[in-house]
């Protein structure tokens, strides 16, 4: 009785080490999925704000037409974050320089009484302020999801499954030092 016992514990091993292996390896893709959708909410977010931009940039444009650079370097980013060719990565290096951007035009337009009073960009406004918030709150369910995949990668054994499977660690989505400064303007 004792032969079966030993000759079957090997192939108990190799299956409890294969549902190991199964588990880790769907749990990484599991956590690669979340990433991935936590990103396309993103996107789409930065596609709505990116579609109020022209608008907000033709309606400031008219009381400060000094203030060209900015402008011109709002739509200059946005047109770049638009391409297909830029990776994950490139997309949001790109959107971390929007933001700061489109932070100082709004402060531009601020300094204009008639400007803040127009209902077009009261409006445009609005949209921007809620398109902000839920870009913030997109990110902060991305990072989530990226810190959760980047622990598993990380993490024994998850590591030795995540490099035989060509999982790898994610960036996360962070606000720059350009993003962190106030905001100056100078009329």
């Amino acid at each position: 009785m004792e032969l079966p016992i030993l000759f079957l514990m090997p192939f108990g091993l190799v299956l409890l080490v294969g549902i190991i292996v199964i588990s880790i390896y769907n749990g990484l893709v599991n956590k690669r999925n979340m990433v991935r959708n936590a990103f396309s909410t993103i996107d789409v977010m930065l596609k709505k704000r990116h579609d109020l931009i022209p608008n907000l940039v033709e309606t400031v444009k008219g009381f400060a037409a000094h203030e060209k650079e900015t402008f011109e370097r709002v739509i200059e980013l946005r047109n770049q974050a638009r391409t297909m060719s830029l990776s994950d990565s490139g997309r949001i290096e790109i959107e971390k320089q929007i933001g700061p951007q489109v932070d100082r035009l709004i402060a531009v337009a601020e300094s204009y009484p008639e400007l803040r009073s127009s209902d077009q960009f009261l409006n445009l406004q609005r949209n921007l302020t809620e398109i902000e918030e839920q870009i913030s709150a997109a990110r902060r369910a991305y990072n989530g999801a990226v810190m959760e995949i980047n622990n598993s990668v990380e993490s024994f054994p998850g590591n030795i499954i995540a490099s035989k499977f060509g999982f790898s660690r994610h960036d996360f989505f962070e606000g720059d030092s350009e993003s962190r400064k106030s905001i100056s303007v100078d009329l």
